[in-house]
């Protein structure tokens, strides 16, 4: 199998008397540029975001989009001189992997760091699932160093949501004495950039470097028309798949031997799946399983014996698997001791709509459906004689037959999430498509006269192709990032100045000084039953109950807490509310967040409505405020709720 995107792969029609190098990088080079560039994209990120900060336009204005357009242009145009002549001078290969590098993590940085200029929030504010990743940012920085992961959510119990991401966020968090909610902006968009530049280097295993590069930008811009970069705990494993699936299948079509760090690469990269996003994990587990399957059918179809071949291949996924283990039993291990698979489970009880048809970004309606129907072409016509194509192709049709198992899925009342998936789908066909445009520039030059001429206008059209990409990508977060600046922060204020207080977020400082004042304990010692969604996004209270069911920990049981937030609105006065709190099998709460309604205290509970488009059926308990007529209770009105605080 041979390509010329990657000439050290070899063909299988006659073994050869030494095999080429399995990668581009040695081991020292590999660890080298992955530190250095790691170091590079988080320090250049936070210095980008400290000087976009200070750019000062409030919310309302095109400043920030004009701002953002021209940064991304001249990145680009930086770029693509880097690609045409600077790797072509006799400049130390240093300077031009530090240009790349820097190039990757500032247009990364930028896309984002200029259009939220005027908020602290991330993409999304505080909204919808955003609630609860700022509940597991603000849970892990007030966690400290502590050797153990704790639950988002839920007082002792072992996390089920892989927190490995959020654990790094809180140590980021300590180290700029913020408050987990307020790191999580400069934390999230730091690894934006990181994952950029590590993408570049795990390209450039496989390929030359200026396909490393135009391969990283594509994925960019993948992340971005997406909206995935939404989810930044999510989109390094994205990003880093293709080129893995690469390495990969480069190691398995190799008769002779095989060193064993290209192994470990791959396990780590499985691993690190594993302690940030499991779904990611799964695919990645398939894709490397098929591959070698794979492999070793194509070499038993040329003649090699099945035994011999399954030898060969057997010991290099053991090698993958053992590390990618060690690694996820990091989060998985707790949750898997204290029986936790065998919970019952609504994580995947979730169908939106995008999730009901298979992604085809391939539709020639704009620029990325050109690249990404060009990928599709190459993939197809390449997949015989390149190892880039082929794989490519390979982690395309899972995700289409993980598409088609969602949907089958159904039967058994569940899903497996396939709508995740969809930036991986456009990461693959934009990728390919750089390959395929690189193909074409080079073949259709040889069909005219001038050259030069055709190279040079081909090199024009990548530039303005690749602009339009990079002003797509800010348009397609620009609702996000007018969601963050119209959500209220934990003074009770948005980035706009607003202070409405006929928004619940108005009163967020308030209830936190409150609970602060009745309670008397430090904020993670409270127990909160809270009818306000996002305020545990905002102080590290534990809460008493999940605000739905699809982000609940199994080992929470979920529909039995429910059923005790009932039992106690039911009790007939305030003595015997105090003793079914007393007698209670979960840490019941001490602090009480209900909305005052009509003469009662309102809670609320949500139950599972899959497969409803939205999944959460919300019930409202009330409480008798005659129940907290105690000495033993001190409550106070807060805007439209109550706090009620056992002394």
């Amino acid at each position: 199998m041979t390509t010329t995107l990657a000439p050290h792969a070899r063909t299988d029609t006659v073994p050869a008397p030494e095999e080429p190098r399995l990668t581009r990088l040695s081991l020292g080079r590999t660890v080298a540029e992955l530190v250095l560039g790691s170091v590079l994209a988080v320090v250049l990120s936070l210095l980008l975001q400290v000087a976009a900060s200070h750019i000062g336009t409030d919310p309302g204005t095109y400043v920030p989009l004009a701002l953002v357009d021209l940064a991304g242009a001249v990145i680009l145009l930086a770029v693509f001189a880097l690609l045409g002549w600077g790797w072509a001078r006799r400049w130390p290969s240093w300077v031009k992997l530090a240009g790349a590098w820097a190039a990757l993590a500032a247009l990364a940085t930028l896309l984002l760091a200029i259009p939220l200029q005027a908020t602290r929030f991330f993409l999304g504010g505080s909204a919808v699932d955003n609630t609860f990743r700022l509940q597991y940012m603000e849970r892990m920085a007030s966690n400290g160093m502590a050797g153990s992961l704790p639950d988002m959510n839920y007082h002792g119990i072992a996390p089920y949501y892989p927190g490995g991401w959020f654990w790094l966020g809180g140590r980021f968090a300590n180290l700029l004495g913020w408050d987990g909610w307020a790191a999580y902006k400069p934390y999230a968009i730091l690894w934006i950039a990181l994952g950029s530049v590590v993408a570049f280097v795990l390209w450039s295993l496989v390929v030359s470097r200026r396909l490393a590069l135009l391969a990283s930008i594509a994925t960019v811009f993948a992340g971005f028309l997406s909206a995935s970069v939404d989810e930044p705990y999510a989109w390094p494993t994205v990003a880093w798949l293709p080129p893995v699936a690469v390495l990969a299948w480069l190691v398995f079509r190799r008769r002779g031997r095989v060193p064993a760090w290209p192994l470990v690469l791959i396990g780590v990269y499985l691993g690190f799946a594993g302690i940030t996003y499991t779904l990611h994990l799964v695919l990645g587990v398939l894709a490397v399983v098929v591959l070698a399957i794979v492999a070793g059918v194509l070499a038993v179809r040329r003649g090699a014996a099945a035994g011999a071949t399954a030898k060969r291949l057997f010991p290099r996924l053991v090698v993958m698997g053992a590390v990618t283990l060690v690694l996820s039993l990091v989060t998985w291990g707790p949750f898997i001791l204290a029986g936790g698979l065998g919970k019952p489970n609504a994580a995947a009880h979730f169908l939106p709509e995008s999730s009901a048809t298979f992604p085809t970004p391939f539709e020639p309606t704009s620029v990325f459906g050109f690249l990404c129907l060009a990928g599709l072409v190459w993939m197809v016509l390449r997949v015989r004689r390149s190892p880039v194509a082929f794989s490519l192709l390979t982690v395309a049709a899972l995700v289409y037959v993980w598409f088609g198992l969602s949907t089958l899925a159904l039967v058994a009342h569940t899903t497996l999430l396939a709508f995740r998936f969809i930036v991986t789908i456009d990461t693959v066909f934009a990728v390919a498509g750089v390959f395929a445009a690189v193909d074409l520039l080079r073949s259709v030059p040889k069909l005219f006269r001038d050259r030069q001429a055709v190279l040079v206008t081909g090199f024009v059209l990548a530039f303005a192709a690749a602009v339009s990409l990079a002003q797509s990508s800010v348009k397609s977060t620009s609702s996000l990032v007018q969601t963050a600046e119209s959500d209220y922060y934990a003074n009770g204020y948005n980035a706009k100045g607003q202070h409405d207080p006929s928004q619940d977020g108005a009163w967020t400082g308030e209830l936190i000084s409150t609970i602060d004042q009745l309670s008397g304990r430090p904020r993670t010692e409270n127990v909160v039953l809270s009818s306000y969604d996002r305020l545990l996004s905002f102080a590290p209270y534990w809460g008493f109950q999940q605000t739905t069911p699809q982000y609940a920990n199994p080992l929470a049981e979920y529909a039995k807490r429910n059923a005790e937030i009932k039992y106690w609105a039911a009790s007939a006065d305030s003595a015997e509310l105090l003793q079914r709190l007393a007698s209670s099998p979960y840490d019941p709460p001490n602090v009480f967040v209900l909305r005052a309604d009509n003469g009662k205290y309102a809670a609320y509970v949500a139950s599972d409505s899959f497969p409803q488009a939205s999944p959460v059926a919300v019930e409202k308990v009330d409480f008798d405020p005659a129940l907290f007529d105690s000495p033993r209770f001190a409550r106070r009105d807060v805007g439209p709720f109550v706090v009620v605080a056992q002394r």
